[in-house]
């Protein structure tokens, strides 16, 4: 029962996370930036995360020594957003994701290039898939509908979110509860936002019922029922397992924009979807085998 719960929460995980454009979208098009919108889902986030935290007696105190950190992991967690949601301009939301999803294939580069990690046959033919499944994402796209200019905006998120991964793998705060460290990374992405927004411009006034509702929705079912699920998940079946069932991140996603946007999706666009699924799937599995 417990594996079985363990599968049912990770694939709400993964799949609560791929509802980001459902929210995020109809948002955008009302004329809201996507780096006001973020403040709020952080805001709101925060504000839920931080019900949790008194309800389960849970302490906020923080050391001083840990706040760079937290600055840090929270500075990098804001570069991918941001990045993920600037692509949204530019591409459509399910290839956005599926190009975000490509992290791990980040993160096994980074790790073998400059922390020494053991090279693999696996991982360089995974790592050359996710390539190709770029390629054909890119330049096998005949419809006009993704740019050089959202590629390579959509990889920064990727590579923003691998680097996040990285610095909590080597950093002492990893130790810190996983919700805490949640609303620490929310709060102060939440304030580095704010700053960010007051020097280049304002923050944008929520207008209109439907907006607010979207925005609350964002931060609730995408982040924090997507956060907490993530912990359950890995308590029952393992995080290898739970970031396998992660693949589902991308696939609601494109399903979100075929379906509701009207997303245009191509037989190319399918391949490399799925080749960059599968290349995330050998590494995962291979480095459990490590």
């Amino acid at each position: 029962m417990n594996k079985i719960n363990g599968f049912l929460y990770g694939l709400l995980s993964s799949a609560s996370f791929g509802l980001i454009p459902l929210f995020t979208i109809p948002i955008m098009h009302q004329g809201m930036r996507f780096e006001s919108i973020l403040l709020y889902r952080f805001l709101f986030a925060c504000l839920a995360l931080a019900s949790i935290l008194v309800l389960t007696k849970q302490s906020f105190h923080i050391r001083i020594k840990d706040i760079p950190s937290l600055l840090l992991l929270a500075f990098l967690y804001d570069a991918a957003a941001i990045f993920l949601f600037w692509g949204y301009k530019f591409m459509p939301s399910g290839i956005a994701t599926t190009i975000h999803f490509m992290y791990p294939v980040f993160t096994t580069i980074i790790m073998m290039i400059f922390f020494h990690e053991k090279r693999s046959t696996w991982r360089l033919i995974a790592v050359g898939i996710a390539v190709l499944g770029v390629f054909l994402l890119s330049c096998g796209n005949t419809s006009g509908s993704i740019t050089p200019t959202g590629l390579f905006i959509v990889l920064l998120s990727g590579l923003g979110y691998a680097l996040y991964l990285i610095t909590i793998s080597q950093l002492k705060i990893c130790k810190m509860k996983g919700l805490k460290l949640t609303f620490c990374v929310f709060l102060f992405g939440g304030i580095l936002l704010f700053i960010l927004i007051e020097i280049f411009g304002e923050v944008q006034p929520i207008k209109d019922v439907e907006t607010a509702r979207n925005l609350l929705l964002l931060a609730i079912i995408p982040t924090v029922i997507s956060n907490l699920a993530l912990v359950r998940a890995i308590k029952n079946i393992g995080s290898t397992l739970t970031s396998v069932l992660g693949a589902m991140e991308p696939v609601t996603a494109v399903c979100v924009g075929i379906f509701v946007f009207g997303e245009v999706f191509t037989q190319s666009i399918a391949i490399g979807i799925m080749l960059i699924i599968t290349s995330v799937v050998i590494l995962i599995i291979r480095s459990s085998k490590a």
